[in-house]
């Protein structure tokens, strides 16, 4: 005997080997023994063989019409053993009752399955609009594939055209157009970008990397809601000595500057100024809100998003001329160069300049050298970086790698400059120690009160914000919050409403157990990583595009490790695959073999090893004989 039966939705037949009350032992066409509950089987027969059955079966079935078997079935559930005996109009035989079973079991939009054999037949509205669905997904189906024909042979339909942004950046897989897509993509072997690209839809390939950016930090637009104007106190003091700035060309949100005086006594007293939007932002106003949801400036070569509206950077910025609310760090200093005491106050301070980094970085090598350049504040900025030079010492930690270097991109009229300046050149090093002194010393003020605050942490080489003062060990600090950028990054932010609260003896806005404390801590940490990304990856694109701008065939590197190198005069480290075995620190010379702007990768090919480099010193003294 022969049996068939159901196990996991799926109709399967064998031979019974034993059986028992309430199970049999079965044996499958290909040999496989199973134990079968009574329960589970549908059909006993001796004839045709059980691996005959289900193929004689579906035959007899393709010869059925289920429309009509729908209309015969009546509006009561049924067994399919009476349905077909009515329809072949006798006793039917094991081929066509699995046959009726099978044309039931495939076709659920007419049947519904009751358990064992039984069946139900779908009222007839719902099957309409079942039929209806069905019908529409067949079409959709059609039109996906006519879409896919249609980019496979380079020509964008119209309605793929429209969600072009949405289908590269950010696309929605249950969509017929993303799915027509990504079939064009596996069918041509390109890139959705790439493909775009052979269409004509693509021609403008900083735009392409722009707009992922964007995509994702501003699908509704870069620009501001509307908000009320801040509105700063009007009592606070004016501070009795001037400040001065220095910054980039172009900075706008001036977020810090310094003073510098020499009292009667002969000691010199030096202020160092942070602009004060918690002064005029108040938690939870719509300024706020605006500010925590961009949570940092970003910055893009030739371009920057900002944290905070113009109109509102403009009020709190110190810029010249204005006397300016602030939060102030005074400090004399020693004859070492090393503050004797630190105060802090709130109060407005008169911007005397903005100094900018194009005018005044060759003080960087009078300073080095001990010579003069003329220039106004000279003075009280060479007085700076002697206190930046005893403050890295007293760390004993140096507050920028002096081996690395950074570049600023210039990007005008669809033309790049890029200029490296390396780290810790006189004037960097003194406005970096003189914010990680606001920094530290602010950050251990809020500690001794009690007063919660964001802190930057550094253990065992990682970094990480905490709401606990722990130590920073890059800097040899015990510990360490931002707060010398309150304009451009929101962890500043909320760390001045925290700091100002506790300088003017106010209860503080956040605890350490703080929601809105901790939500924004979580919160600044990924996207202001994803904005670092992003400005890495533009830097990137614009180093490729700057070496096309020079036409160069040939670049300059230095070997990182293996075949991994860094180019000269540029933030970017290229795979060279035929570069030999020469050691870390080596020089070499490359040739461009293809630079592709649309997926950022530069394709380099090794041309010789430049004098001068521990290898070709090596090379040499191995083959004297080669010195002519």
């Amino acid at each position: 005997m022969h049996v068939l039966y159901e196990e996991e939705g799926e109709l399967k037949v064998g031979s019974v080997l034993a059986q028992a009350a309430a199970s049999f032992q079965v044996e499958s066409p290909h040999g496989r023994r199973t134990k079968v509950r009574a329960a589970s089987v549908l059909l006993s027969f001796e004839q045709p063989a059980a691996g005959e059955l289900l193929a004689q079966a579906q035959r007899f079935a393709e010869g059925l019409e289920i429309e009509f078997l729908w209309q015969c079935s009546g509006a009561a559930e049924f067994d399919f053993q009476r349905l077909a005996r009515e329809y072949v109009g006798r006793e039917p035989s094991a081929v066509e009752a699995a046959g009726v079973l099978l044309k039931l079991h495939g076709a659920p939009m007419y049947f519904y399955r009751r358990g064992k054999g039984r069946f139900q037949p779908a009222p007839e509205a719902t099957l309409k609009l079942a039929l209806a669905g069905l019908e529409k997904k067949k079409r959709v189906l059609a039109q996906q594939e006519a879409w896919a024909q249609a980019l496979a042979r380079f020509e964008c339909p119209g309605e793929i055209a429209a969600l072009k942004d949405e289908l590269l950046y950010a696309p929605d897989r249950n969509k017929p157009e993303t799915r027509a897509l990504e079939q064009a993509c596996r069918d041509s072997g390109l890139s959705a970008a790439r493909l775009f690209e052979r269409c004509g839809l693509l021609d403008d390939t900083h735009q392409y990397h722009l707009k992922r950016f964007l995509h994702e930090f501003f699908p509704r637009g870069a620009g501001f809601a509307p908000h009320a104007m801040p509105t700063p106190p009007e009592d606070l003091p004016l501070a009795q000595s001037a400040a001065f700035s220095l910054d980039e060309l172009g900075t706008t949100e001036i977020d810090d500057a310094f003073s510098v005086t020499r009292l009667d006594s002969g000691v010199l007293r030096v202020g160092i100024h942070i602009a004060a939007p918690a002064l005029g932002i108040a938690p939870g106003s719509a300024l706020d809100a605006l500010a925590r949801e961009r949570l940092s400036t970003a910055y893009m070569p030739g371009r920057k998003y900002t944290m905070l509206p113009d109109d509102a950077v403009a009020r709190f910025s110190l810029d010249h001329g204005a006397a300016q609310p602030a939060v102030s760090l005074y400090f004399e200093v020693s004859e070492e160069g090393l503050p004797l005491a630190t105060h802090s106050r709130v109060e407005r301070i008169t911007i005397a300049a903005n100094l900018r980094h194009a005018q005044y970085d060759v003080l960087n090598e009078a300073f080095e050298a001990g010579t003069t350049a003329g220039l106004a504040y000279e003075e009280e900025l060479r007085e700076l970086w002697r206190i930046a030079l005893a403050l890295e010492a007293q760390r004993g930690r140096p507050s920028t790698g002096l081996a690395l270097v950074d570049y600023s991109f210039y990007v005008e009229d669809d033309r790049v400059r890029i200029v490296p300046r390396k780290r810790g050149a006189p004037l960097d090093k003194l406005v970096s120690e003189l914010m990680i002194l606001v920094n530290a010393s602010w950050g251990e003020l809020l500690a001794e009160r009690d007063v919660a605050a964001i802190y930057r942490v550094q253990s065992t080489g990682k970094v990480r914000l905490s709401v606990h003062p722990e130590p920073h060990e890059g800097l040899g600090l015990r510990c360490y919050a931002w707060m010398s950028s309150p304009l451009r990054r929101y962890v500043d932010l909320v760390n001045q409403w925290q700091l100002v609260a506790a300088l003017q003896g106010r209860r503080p806005p956040f605890g350490r157990s703080s929601e809105a404390l901790l939500s924004a801590m979580r919160a600044f940490e990924l996207t202001y990583a994803r904005y670092d990304e992003h400005q890495r990856a533009m830097e990137t694109y614009w180093s490729l595009r700057w070496l096309l701008q020079e036409k160069l065939r040939d670049v300059d590197a230095t070997v990182l490790r293996e075949n991994l190198v860094r180019l000269d005069g540029l933030p970017l480290v290229v795979r060279v695959s035929s570069l030999p075995d020469t050691g870390a620190g080596t020089r070499v010379r490359l040739g461009v073999k293809s630079i592709d702007l649309l997926e950022r990768v530069i394709d380099c090919t090794y041309r010789e090893t430049l004098p001068g480099s521990a290898a070709a010193l090596a090379e040499a003294a191995a083959n004297p004989s080669e010195k002519a």
